[in-house]
């Protein structure tokens, strides 16, 4: 409930005051005199303090210095029946929201209150949207327990408390984005704006004045001066996507920017000083286009101060059930629906898929397959046909050898063991049938079920 401290030292005002207030639904605490009212304000956190600027031991600007210094973020109305420009004007310059002459209206004094209460509000709301947001961009919220996952998240653990320039590379849809904002609402520049901008999206002269701004009469179609993404950014972080595609003119005026720490808007003759940490994305490889003539050498080194790969989800088969999960539990409270869980067979899909559209893909697929699903399960068939249609017999690839090498014998019993109980599921648990749909004898797979403990029950959960 919204707290109101009235501070008159005349019963009629205060009881006046108090009857209207607590109409509108506040709680009302009452002060007849300084000593009073500073006590009150010491052991209290009020929205709003209303006190007449005379009182018998002080006055109402000496309460509002107190008040200010112990609680800044308490609004304070004075009340005053000796009209005094001079006085207001310190009132103001203390920090009193408002300043109001007796007699005044009482519709007055309310609409007065409920700007202050509405404005306090509005700024609570904003923390905790703020805070909301800052809780969704932590690193425990880019899904991965992959090696190579584990390794960004440490890096960029690291880097957050710097303002060097980052790269970021890596496939569409792996997730650069998401990975540039953990990095800025992790920053001490969290307090102030992330601005991205995909520089392939627009051509040059567009880009130039996205970045920089311009001036009025720069050209045609500029009727008055406009901030660019740098100035907007200023204190905070500008994500620079799909550099890689910035043409020659606009790498050598970017370059010039992040060195000199400047910006010049088009048109304009003045510098502008910049505080800005930039972040580049790409998926392109750099280096190659720095050896092909696309992308300029100096600005290369510029923006590869600390490089960050984010691996395609191929890479990192292992983070596929996490993430089917964690966009199961999004998609169906978002639409409603009491899908609960992923089938087995739908998780071997998904995970034998190779995903060229990565995590992107994996989350429109699950989110086809929520719309589509009728139970509490998703089962391959609400999968999309190009992941749950499989190989023919004899050309099926299990799995894909990962770049830093496999432990080939431990691979092949973890192998055999999936097999074998995929297998049992096809065959309604029956080892027999599942032995003839391997290819092999019934007593090897009687050994290799018994030796994997696979049962009945778990082929057909």
């Amino acid at each position: 409930m919204t707290t109101v401290l009235v501070i008159d030292d005349e019963r009629s005002m205060r009881d006046f005051l108090a009857i209207m207030l607590k109409k509108e639904g506040y709680q009302v605490f009452l002060a007849e005199d300084g000593k009073t009212a500073l006590n009150s304000i010491n052991k209290n956190v009020f929205d709003v303090v209303i006190s007449d600027i005379r009182l018998p031991d002080t006055n109402g600007i000496e309460i509002l210095k107190h008040c200010k210094k112990v609680s800044p973020e308490t609004d304070f109305i004075l009340i005053t029946a000796y009209a005094s420009t001079e006085t207001a004007v310190e009132a103001v310059k203390m920090g009193a929201s408002n300043y109001i002459y007796k007699p005044f209206d009482i519709d007055e004094l309310r609409i007065v209150v409920q700007r202050c209460v509405s404005k306090k509000r509005l700024e609570r709301e904003n923390i905790y949207l703020k805070k909301s947001v800052e809780r969704q961009l932590q690193f425990s919220n880019i899904i991965g327990q992959s090696p190579k996952m584990q390794m960004i998240f440490d890096l960029v653990a690291k880097i957050t408390a710097t303002n060097s320039t980052i790269l970021i590379s890596g496939e569409s849809g792996t997730g650069k984005e998401l990975v540039s904002k953990a990095i800025h609402y992790n920053s001490l520049r969290k307090d102030h704006a992330f601005v991205s901008i995909n520089c392939g999206a627009m051509p040059e002269n567009l880009l130039e004045t996205e970045l920089f701004g311009h001036v009025k009469g720069a050209f045609t179609g500029a009727i008055q001066n406009k901030k660019g993404l740098f100035e907007v950014a200023d204190r905070g972080t500008l994500l620079l996507d799909e550099i890689g595609q910035m043409s020659h003119v606009m790498q050598v005026k970017l370059l010039r920017a992040l060195q000199e720490k400047s910006i010049r808007p088009v048109g304009g003759n003045e510098e502008i000083p910049i505080d800005v940490r930039v972040i580049a994305a790409t998926n392109l490889d750099l280096q190659k286009a720095v050896e092909q003539g696309g992308m300029r050498e100096d600005l290369f080194y510029r923006i590869n101060v600390i490089p960050i790969r984010i691996p395609p989800l191929r890479e990192r088969k292992e983070d596929i059930h996490l993430l089917a999960d964690h966009f199961l539990k999004k998609y169906s409270q978002e639409m409603g629906k009491p899908v609960t869980r992923i089938s087995a067979e739908a998780i071997r899909l998904l995970e034998n898929y190779d995903w060229p559209g990565n995590v992107r893909e994996l989350e429109n697929a699950i989110e086809r397959a929520i719309a589509l699903e009728t139970s509490d399960v998703i089962t391959s068939e609400s999968l999309p046909e190009k992941v749950s249609h499989l190989p023919p017999r004899g050309e099926y690839n299990i799995f894909q050898l990962p770049a830093d090498g496999i432990d080939l014998e431990g691979q092949i019993e973890r192998i055999r063991k999936e097999v074998l109980l995929e297998a049992l599921r096809r065959c309604n648990g029956v080892q027999k049938d599942a032995a003839n749909f391997v290819g092999m004898s019934f007593r090897s797979f009687r050994y290799y079920a018994k030796k994997y403990k696979l049962t009945k029950s778990m082929a057909l959960q």
